[in-house]
């Protein structure tokens, strides 16, 4: 069988490549195309059947057929000309820079959040900032880091899902009740509350342990309380019934406690409930107890057994009440005791109870003790304290020998006479001294500060040691080494002179530090 040969292509075109087929098969051979652009715009063959009248055809033009005739002639499309958007490129402003760096530093690494979410979050939260134009509005110094912030998306969570659960184990509303309006009432209904129905059980949810029993009609509701009734005198006779009622605690009396503890010695411990008349010792014990301690202290000399013991008789007389001579007298001894080992905390909390007892008229050393008070608040530099204790004083008061001596160290002190208040010093009554000793110290340094200011080139040391009243020239030397006074001293044909002009920036600083308020524990 011979094909027919092909048409011969039209003049200026290239010869399509060799079919072995006829043009008058049933598809029509197309050029192979060379590039992705636009396909050749090519006529519709002529063989082709106009298009059935169906109407106006689409605004749109029509695609490209994809069988094209191949003695057409191609045309190229003209290659798009819309430039293609480049992207925008961010600005980085230091601040943002500073910002990531401080992210990683080693100090602000959390170990519970790791690298990855770090940078997915600093990525996250400089492109909204980025998008949203504020890269340089935003205060950078003051955002939180990423692992800060992804820890509080991870609180949030938790707490949302605990959230979840609570609201989930919460008792839900009876299925298919719903609130009734007063329009679902029809004119012949009676209300619920009327015929029994929706009433406050029915409305109630109740777990399964307790569910309300269904309710028994009369008789057999009286037939099963017979039957308890049976079961409970059976058991009563038969010894198996053991009753379940306690009875209740009795509450504690408003009166006082009446110890009957004969114990002597006790330790003393605080209190955390009510006291138990056992364990408490009374008043004719405990005048026992203090005559024993007395003894003690005499021959031992033991202050933390000591403190301890009038510890416990001052908690038995204060929860029984006892408020007399003997409860002035445990008092006033104990803070004798503390004052002579230095111990202001105990001394403070017995001074503030022997002002209310002698408030309140019961005898006892309120001269010593008023006078006491006086140097003490002195030590700690109480003036409005003071002021108030001054004011309660009367003339007599004022005239005796403790309380006078008292008041004229405080106007030697307030007057910065030295002289005269290291003269009361050596001549203090009672146990007044006590207390002294312990502002004495910051005194000195300031009466040396004073005599270096009015002495100039030099004094000898045994003026210092007589001014300041120091036992010895030792102690007084040893008072100027302590403040690395070494070169201050000299020794001038066997006579001992302290250098004044040099040596009053020394003492200035410790001065100062010394008149610093004074925190005694225990103060009130």
């Amino acid at each position: 069988m011979q094909w027919p040969s092909a048409q011969p292509p039209p003049p200026g075109t290239q010869p399509p490549a060799p079919y072995p087929y006829s043009t008058a098969t049933a598809f029509t051979p197309v050029q192979v195309r060379q590039t992705f652009g636009q396909p050749y715009a090519a006529a519709p063959p002529a063989s082709y059947p106009p298009p059935p009248a169906y109407g106006p055809l689409p605004t749109h033009p029509p695609a490209a057929p994809l069988h094209t005739n191949p003695a057409a002639p191609l045309t190229a499309a003209p290659p798009s000309t819309t430039p293609e958007p480049a992207k925008k490129k961010i600005d980085w402003p230091e601040s943002v820079r500073n910002y990531v760096q401080r992210s990683f530093q080693t100090s602000n690494l959390d170990p519970s959040v790791s690298r990855a979410e770090m940078e997915a979050k600093l990525k996250e939260t400089i492109s909204y900032a980025n998008d949203q134009g504020h890269m340089y509005s935003i205060n950078w110094e003051k955002m939180p880091l990423p692992q800060e912030m992804i820890k509080e998306e991870r609180a949030r969570a938790r707490a949302l899902q605990q959230a979840s659960s609570f609201s989930a184990l919460s008792i839900s509303p009876t299925s298919g009740s719903k609130k009734r309006k007063s329009t679902d009432f029809g004119e012949g209904a009676a209300p619920p509350w009327r015929n029994g129905q929706n009433r406050l059980e029915d409305r109630v949810t109740f777990s399964a342990d307790k569910r309300p029993a269904p309710v028994e009609d009369a008789q057999s509701k009286n037939q099963s309380k017979f039957q308890k009734q049976l079961e409970k005198r059976q058991k009563r006779f038969d010894g198996g019934y053991k009753s379940t009622y306690r009875e209740p605690t009795p509450p504690p009396s408003d009166g006082p406690v009446v110890g009957t503890c004969e114990t002597l010695e006790k330790r003393y411990l605080r209190l955390t409930a009510p006291p138990v008349p056992s364990v408490v010792r009374p008043e004719r014990v405990l005048r026992q107890t203090l005559e024993l301690l007395k003894r003690k202290w005499k021959k031992e000399q033991n202050y933390s057994y000591i403190c301890d013991q009038f510890k416990s008789m001052r908690q038995d007389l204060t929860v029984q009440r006892i408020k007399n001579e003997f409860t002035v007298e445990v008092y006033e001894i104990h803070a004798r005791i503390a004052l002579e080992k230095g111990d202001l905390g105990e001394y403070n909390q017995c001074q503030t109870q022997l002002k209310a007892l002698y408030k309140m008229g019961i005898k006892g050393k309120s001269i010593e003790f008023k006078a006491y008070r006086i140097l003490y608040f002195i030590h700690t530099a109480n003036r409005t304290a003071l002021n108030d204790v001054l004011a309660d004083l009367t003339a007599a008061e004022k005239e005796e020998e403790a309380i006078k001596h008292a008041l004229d160290v405080r106007s030697a002190l307030a007057l910065g006479n030295y002289h005269r208040f290291f003269r009361l010093y050596n001549d203090t009554p009672n146990m007044g001294a006590y207390l002294m000793d312990m502002f004495v110290g910051r005194e000195r340094l300031a009466a040396i500060c004073n005599i270096c200011k009015a002495y100039k080139p030099d004094v000898p040391l045994r003026f210092v040691t007589e001014e300041l009243y120091f036992e010895s020239d030792a102690d007084a030397a040893q008072f100027i080494l302590d403040y690395q006074g070494q070169d201050l001293l000299e020794d001038r044909n066997g006579t001992v002179v302290f250098l004044t002009g040099k040596a009053k920036e020394l003492f200035e600083g410790p001065r100062k530090a010394a008149f610093s308020r004074v925190d005694i524990k225990g103060q009130i």
